[in-house]
């Protein structure tokens, strides 16, 4: 029975033995709230592991330098074949004038329309191709391939061989509608780089700038613990239009929306640049802002100085592949 119950009405009243005296348990410090659950340990916050940052690094430079070394290879085999090709479209032209013409030839007219594009309209139309079959590829490829192969996060390169997402990713948009913003700006600003750099040395650039701009993404967010998958071709493209604008600073630039106002390029560049560090700051999660940065900051570096120390020191790199043709036999050999 409990201590507190009494006996009344001429009963004796029964002796108690004294029970122990319980502890009393300790009160946490600071207010509690009634009927508040006591709160689950808190896990320990992940560690900054800037260790998983090696291999996309080495992926980046290996991945650079391969791409550009390819770029001087290619070059050498379309000069070294361009005079061969200029006779067959000599006796090409020749044949085409004798052969009586058709109407509604669906493939001249095709033929017609390539052949008005500009060299690097010409250039960024494999690019465009690609992404678009990439973002039809979305419903059609199982997700956890998608995710696993064309987004890009710190972790893909533990789970994937050669860190390949940070290159696949750059060709991944989630939405038409950036997917046709990218694209647009691609092939506006395509024509004046290709005409700076050649089309060899303008995809060298475009897709080192993409791996780039996935290892600033990397970098950003292994050093903030914000981690999250990433998609896109705005780095790249970031890089296209900011070593243009560099090199071109007085360039009139208008929006497609409102064509009525016009602006430099440098002026232009630099609010991209300001917007892209404010969300950087600021913790904006719309875009990946540290991927925009490091493919500008990618573009305008290679104009200033990359443009001088890689590509114009290609001289050795490619008396070696001429002699390895010449010592093999393959002088005369196909373009590559």
């Amino acid at each position: 029975w409990p201590g507190g119950f009494q006996q009344r009405r001429g009963f004796k009243k029964a002796s108690r033995t004294p029970e122990p005296k319980q502890p009393e348990p300790k009160q946490p410090e600071g207010p509690v709230l009634q009927n508040q659950a006591p709160a689950p340990p808190r896990a320990p916050a992940p560690p900054r592991a800037f260790g998983r940052l090696v291999r996309p690094f080495l992926f980046t430079v290996g991945f650079s330098g391969s791409s550009f070394g390819v770029a001087a290879i290619w070059q050498y085999e379309s000069l070294k074949s361009r005079v061969q090709s200029y006779f067959e479209e000599l006796q090409a032209d020749w044949l085409e004038k004798l052969r009586p013409q058709k109407r509604g030839d669906v493939r001249k007219e095709i033929n017609q329309w390539w052949n008005s594009l500009t060299e690097g309209q010409k250039t960024v139309a494999g690019i465009i191709v690609a992404n678009v079959l990439v973002f039809c590829a979305w419903p059609l490829v199982p997700l956890p391939i998608m995710l696993r192969y064309f987004t890009s996060n710190p972790a893909s390169c533990e789970s994937v061989l050669w860190c390949v997402p940070m290159l696949l990713s750059t060709f991944s948009h989630m939405s038409p509608f950036h997917l046709a913003a990218n694209m647009y700006v691609l092939w506006s600003f395509s024509s004046s780089a290709v005409s700076m750099l050649g089309r060899e040395q303008f995809l060298a650039v475009y897709l080192s700038a993409a791996v780039t701009s996935s290892f600033s993404s990397y970098l950003w967010k292994t050093a903030t613990g914000r981690y999250g998958p990433s998609v896109g071709a705005s780095g790249a493209i970031m890089a296209v239009l900011s070593l243009v604008c560099t090199k071109m600073p007085e360039a009139k630039l208008a929006i497609i929306f409102l064509p009525m106002f016009t602006f430099t390029a440098a002026n232009a560049l630099k609010a991209i640049v300001a917007m892209d560090t404010a969300g950087l700051l600021l913790g904006w999660r719309f875009f990946d802002h540290a991927a925009h940065l490091g493919g500008a900051l990618f573009g305008i570096w290679y104009i200033l100085f990359g443009h001088e120390l890689i590509w114009k020191n290609r001289e050795p790199f490619v008396k070696l592949w001429h002699d390895l043709r010449t010592r093999s036999g393959g002088g005369g050999g196909a373009a590559i």
